[in-house]
């Protein structure tokens, strides 16, 4: 569940009681205040605590207990760990961050698997912007983002400079859509002869191609960023609590 960056009362809720726990108002092991007072301190509506508590008892700050009520772990391990997730970073990063140049930017016939997960019609078209990303002097990934040609328009995306804030942001800004979640997919394949020489690969190496499919709250889909990354030269690392 993403907060925005003005966060959602729910999101502002999650925020105030991981500073408590954190600071040891809630200490591991003590018993959270109930629904009903945290409604009456902080003035929200019962859904919003709910939505909060979901948060935090899915991120491992609190446990629930059938009879008792809700108890509080402590800080999660996880919480410090950057997952290294690619996609997420290019919708979130201002393109400015890294160097590198539009290699392509229009309409064009969907691959199979990006139209798949658009939920559109193989080959329909949708717009397209890639550009190759530069780390240290050299080519280190090619990032192609795909959406409907409708979400596209009055946007930045046609311009062959850097975007200044994220994908995510202006999209938010110009098109009024919000990203919710993401479904991210993995792949290992060889190259073309073209992604070779972009990314100036030896021969025999095989890429990363990392997809993922950004979807609103209703699950509708939004967007497609498709990271294409020399196996030679990025390992791909998470983190995540067992459950």
């Amino acid at each position: 569940m993403s907060l925005e960056s003005v966060p959602p009362k729910y999101a502002q809720l999650v925020q105030a009681l991981q500073r408590r726990i954190e600071a040891g108002t809630y200490p591991p092991g003590s018993l959270l205040p109930s629904e009903h007072q945290l409604i009456q301190e902080f003035a929200v509506s019962r859904p919003t605590v709910v939505a909060a508590l979901r948060v935090l008892r899915e991120q491992g700050w609190i446990e629930s207990q059938q009879g008792k009520g809700r108890f509080v772990r402590g800080r999660p391990a996880m919480a410090a760990v950057e997952p290294n997730r690619p996609g997420q970073a290019y919708l979130t990063n201002p393109e400015t961050n890294a160097a590198g140049e539009l290699v392509e930017a229009g309409a064009l016939a969907l691959p199979n698997r990006v139209a798949a997960l658009l939920d559109a019609q193989p080959k329909s078209k949708a717009f397209l912007r890639r550009r190759l990303v530069a780390r240290d002097g050299e080519p280190s990934e090619l990032v192609s983002l795909w959406l409907p040609l409708e979400l596209s328009e009055g946007t930045d995306l046609t311009s062959g400079e850097p975007l200044r804030e994220g994908i995510r942001e202006h999209l938010k800004s110009r098109k009024g859509v919000r990203f919710d979640h993401i479904v991210e997919q993995i792949t290992a394949r060889m190259p073309t002869a073209q992604e070779a020489k972009q990314l100036g690969m030896p021969k025999n190496v095989p890429l990363l191609a990392v997809f993922g499919a950004v979807r609103d709250a209703s699950g509708r889909p939004l967007v497609v960023v498709e990271v294409l990354l020399p196996a030679d030269r990025h390992e791909l690392e998470d983190a995540y609590p067992i459950t």
